[in-house]
């Protein structure tokens, strides 16, 4: 099985606006470390050549929000990738793009491999880990379920990006 992540975030401003400079011109460097990354399968992409992401596509039912989707092979590729390197810089300096929530902003589910999840897919997910909490079906780093449906069998260590 490969893990699929969502994570959603509401820009204060429009990505080509001189005060998101700090999220947009790192985006490239952040894209192509998660490329490059052990564990690394896919990642969703538009078609805007100028930062090779999503900065175009939105959450299905709320076009206030910027998404970031990607597979990975397994949990620990992915943890890796968020907490031990540039991009967990990143996400401690959020709060000069993106707006606090009052939601869930991230969702992490298993799917088979070869498979691509849609972002109606996705939404589904957080909308159930907003209601039902952390299950089989959609969790998150804090409560993570193993591909067969058992809690993860080990603590995670807890990264601030506050």
């Amino acid at each position: 099985m490969h893990l699929a992540q969502l994570n959603i975030g509401e820009i204060l401003y429009a990505i080509d606006d001189p005060r998101m400079a700090g999220f947009a011109d790192r985006l490239g460097e952040v894209n192509a470390l998660a490329d490059s990354s052990d564990g690394f399968v896919w990642r969703l992409v538009d078609d805007d050549p100028t930062y090779d992401a999503a900065t175009e596509l939105r959450m299905p039912g709320d076009e206030d929000m910027l998404v970031n989707m990607s597979v990975w092979t397994g949990f620990e590729p992915l943890y890796q990738y968020v907490y031990s390197t540039v991009h967990a810089q990143i996400m401690r300096e959020r709060r000069e793009w993106f707006k606090p929530l009052k939601r869930r902003h991230l969702v992490l589910w298993w799917v088979e491999p070869g498979v691509i999840p849609t972002l109606e897919d996705a939404a589904d997910r957080l909308s159930h880990l907003e209601t039902h909490g952390a299950t089989p079906f959609a969790f998150d780093f804090a409560k993570p379920f193993q591909a067969d449906g058992s809690p993860f069998d080990k603590t995670m260590p807890k990264k601030d990006c506050a």
